[in-house]
């Protein structure tokens, strides 16, 4: 099977921006690009054959132009096309498990308040046994509580306004840079007590890629227990917190050595990891976090993944671990 990155797509203004980050994507991976869109509305004799046949068309013409821009902007990218009908969650969810990294709109609520995910959305990233990413396009004056549109429920999309998408994200991150002082990097959420081969190696490679630094982020808080001890001797938090930074620094050795190209910024901070990651996002081209086991009858989430795609200001990718 070739390699390839996936983007679900509709008409929505998110799938433009989740195609324009799957494009990217896929040229500095050099991989293929495929763009899969979701039918779900049911062939019966009830609807009448002109308007099957207007939708047919009408996502036709959108794979054809979304390929067309997605060639346009990365001379010599190879781009495919596909419509399926099914359920938009299993049918994603079987691209994504094929896909080296999958692309799906998310709406924002505005400004830094967070994305509004819908159940597809929820669905693939917890279920896929690939990395997912979720994006949502910078609309200034978006409205507020708008409910998610079939960006989340069918994909994320590519149309006629790709190019003004990544026009608006490319605006947003230089405003990002004013706002924060700091050009934009990779943010990696990392729990140093256990396994995360994956996730460091998604993470790593997207810095090189992009040529981004990597901030990586660790977040620990002292038990309970410590509390009254904490207040008799306030040593014992900074000599928690000393091993936290020298666990992190120990566990990113090998991937300084094997990514030299990469900078590295360790951050080790108290706190509730999702709040922390929230904050870091801002100003971030991308937030790294991970997802542990895969339950398809009962998609799940952790709380720190649930909280950061809901509420991160950057697109957030989602890296299942075993």
């Amino acid at each position: 099977m070739n390699r390839h990155v996936t983007v679900g797509l509709d008409d929505s203004t998110e799938s433009h921006a989740a195609a324009a980050w799957a494009a990217r994507e896929a040229s500095s991976r050099g991989v293929a690009l495929r763009l899969v869109h979701v039918e779900e509305w049911p062939v019966t004799p009830e609807i009448p054959l002109t308007l099957t046949e207007a939708l047919v068309e009408r996502y036709e013409t959108l794979l054809r132009e979304a390929a067309e821009r997605a060639r346009r902007d990365h001379p010599g990218l190879d781009v495919t096309t596909e419509m399926v009908h099914g359920r938009a969650g299993a049918e994603l969810t079987r691209a994504a498990d094929e896909s080296e990294v999958t692309a799906l709109g998310s709406r924002g609520l505005g400004g830094f308040v967070g994305f509004l995910v819908g159940s597809v959305s929820l669905a693939v990233v917890a279920t896929s046994t690939r990395p997912v990413v979720l994006v949502r396009a910078e609309q200034p004056g978006a409205e507020a509580g708008a409910t998610e549109s079939g960006a989340t429920e069918s994909g994320a999309a590519a149309g006629g306004a790709g190019a003004a998408g990544a026009a608006e994200q490319a605006s947003a991150g230089a405003e990002d840079v004013a706002a924060t002082g700091s050009p934009p990097d990779v943010v990696l959420g990392l729990d140093i007590s256990r396994p995360c081969d994956p996730l460091l190696e998604f993470a790593f490679g997207t810095a090189a890629r992009r040529n981004l630094p990597l901030r990586v982020v660790h977040s620990w808080s002292p038990p309970a227990s410590y509390g009254y001890a904490a207040i008799m001797d306030p040593e014992i938090g900074t000599g928690l917190g000393r091993r936290a930074a020298e666990g992190l620094a120990e566990l990113l050795r090998p991937w300084r050595s094997r990514f030299p190209e990469v900078r590295v910024v360790e951050k080790v901070v108290v706190g509730p990891a999702a709040r922390e990651l929230v904050h870091a996002s801002r100003g971030a081209e991308l937030l790294v976090v991970g997802r542990r086991g895969r339950r398809p009858a009962l998609p799940h989430l952790g709380h720190v993944a649930h909280a950061v795609i809901h509420h991160s200001a950057a697109p957030v990718a989602v890296v299942p671990l075993a």
